[in-house]
């Protein structure tokens, strides 16, 4: 509590002015008399062993007189209102400060100040700064002491609002269902500034020059703070070691994930959003939806940043797997007429000259299917992709195009090259035979051509059908 300062005013006219009374701590003085010669040193512990010790040294302080301004500020009509019901002004929480004020007055220090907590008659809780001193001539005795009070509710219900409010913020923070992280961009931002000042403009191609400058700016950026589903989500079992071992999480193959958001951050966007891959500590891969943006108030130095990670790994297999069925042919692992399709497209467009060719024919599906069954055409057809899938090496791609049709397209490939596939192709339905000799004999007819330009593409197509037909019908023939 701050006098009023100035000239001097009468005593009188500047109690007026704050919250004082005037208590007799002399029954007290006694108390600790007692307990001094049962040999008590140390208050504190000695309270705190009994409360009801607090109890009893609080019964013992007799109020003598308050002015008008306490008054009103408890709520009471007359100095005997307010002594009548002391008891629901001193309670509840605070027993903690009285028991400072009664170690100070112990102490022989002859006055004391507390914060605590008392209450208007009408039940609204007070925060309040107390200074207490007994008064000169009454030391030994400590029958006059005044005391001064301060009213802090108002700072302190914004200061216990604010606690709340940081409490509830950071609940949020770690219960949120999203990996969260505050980090600390600042070493970077200066990174940047150093770039920049050497005349560089074209960072996307500075990057390309200078890769390592990606993996520098990777092991500068200092996380302050992951929430707990981080933890969960990369198997960390703590702060510390995720952040001892994020070139882990962050790993070589993401180089060109790091590159996009760095250059994003060269252009200015401070807030960001972009699917990554990431890795666990277990070393799973986890796909992640990324939301960044730079904390506002610290855009001038990116001191800190929220990262917001959401992982979309279920998603990711989920479109993986439809796109691999859009794609695929799940009897023969090859991929299917609609990828085939696709793919001629491409090579119309963008084909890597010479085009091969090779178009095959599963010998016998259809009789195998009457006299066997289809499980035993299943079987030939899984046969014949692992034979084909085995044999055909990127760039080229095989698909299963029909019921017992595969086409085999070659881009950058001769003639000879398609007659070396088609030879290979031979000897492994050999040694598919030799090996699967209990069952049906698997046998394929194929046929081949070129092709040196997109226009010549679809005639090409049709040639490697006919030469397949061609040697179909001599295996037929040599059957009879």
């Amino acid at each position: 509590m701050r006098f009023a300062r100035g000239s001097p005013e009468p005593h009188s006219r500047r109690m007026k002015k704050v919250c004082a009374y005037a208590i007799s701590y002399s029954e007290l003085k006694s108390l600790f008399d007692h307990w001094r010669a049962e040999g008590v040193r140390d208050i504190r512990s000695h309270l705190l062993a009994d409360p009801e010790r607090i109890s009893q040294c609080s019964s013992r302080i007799r109020l003598l007189r308050v002015n008008a301004r306490t008054l009103s500020l408890y709520g009471a009509q007359s100095f005997q209102d307010l002594a009548n019901q002391l008891e629901s002004v001193f309670r509840d929480d605070m027993h903690a400060a009285h028991i400072d004020e009664l170690e100070q007055l112990w102490s022989g220090a002859g006055r004391f100040q507390s914060q605590t907590a008392n209450y208007t008659l009408d039940g609204r809780r007070l925060d309040l700064l107390l200074k207490g001193v007994v008064l000169p001539d009454h030391k030994q005795s400590w029958d006059r002491v005044l005391v001064v009070i301060e009213d802090i509710t108002e700072q302190e219900s914004a200061r216990r609002q604010l606690a709340a409010s940081e409490e509830y913020s950071r609940r949020l923070f770690e219960n949120a269902p999203v990996s969260l992280w505050v980090a600390d961009y600042s070493a970077i931002h200066k990174l940047l500034a150093e770039v920049r000042q050497r005349g560089i403009v074209d960072f996307r191609t500075f990057t390309e020059v200078h890769p390592e400058f990606i993996d520098r700016c990777l092991d500068e950026i200092l996380i302050l703070d992951v929430n707990q589903y981080t933890l969960m989500l990369f198997r960390a079992p703590d702060k510390t070691t995720l952040q001892s071992r994020l070139r882990e999480v962050f790993r070589k193959d993401m180089q060109y994930q790091i590159r996009e958001h760095l250059i994003d951050l060269w252009e200015g966007t401070l807030q960001q959003q972009r699917e990554m891959t990431g890795y666990a500590l277990d070393g799973h891969t986890v796909f992640m939806h990324l939301q960044l943006w730079v904390v506002p108030g610290h855009e001038a130095r990116w001191d800190q940043v929220m990262l917001a990670f959401t992982d979309i790994t279920a998603r990711k297999k989920a479109e993986n797997y439809l796109e691999y069925l859009g794609q695929h042919d799940v009897l023969s692992g090859l991929k299917n007429r609609a990828f085939f399709t696709e793919e001629v497209e491409r090579l119309r467009r963008k084909g890597n000259y010479p085009i091969t060719a090779i178009v095959l024919d599963l010998n016998n599906l259809k009789q195998t299917n009457d006299e066997s069954g289809h499980a035993a055409g299943d079987s030939l057809l899984r046969r014949c992709g692992e034979i084909i899938s085995q044999a055909v090496e990127k760039p080229a791609h095989a698909s299963r195009t029909g019921g017992d049709e595969f086409i085999i397209l070659m881009p950058g490939a001769t003639e000879q090259d398609g007659l070396r596939q088609m030879e290979d192709i031979r000897k492994l339905i050999d040694i598919n035979n030799q090996y699967y000799a209990t069952q049906q004999s698997l046998s394929l007819s194929m046929g081949m051509a070129t092709c040196a330009s997109s226009e010549w593409l679809d005639d090409m197509l049709r040639r490697a059908d006919m030469a397949m037909y061609e040697e179909k019908r001599e295996y037929h023939a040599s059957a009879r």
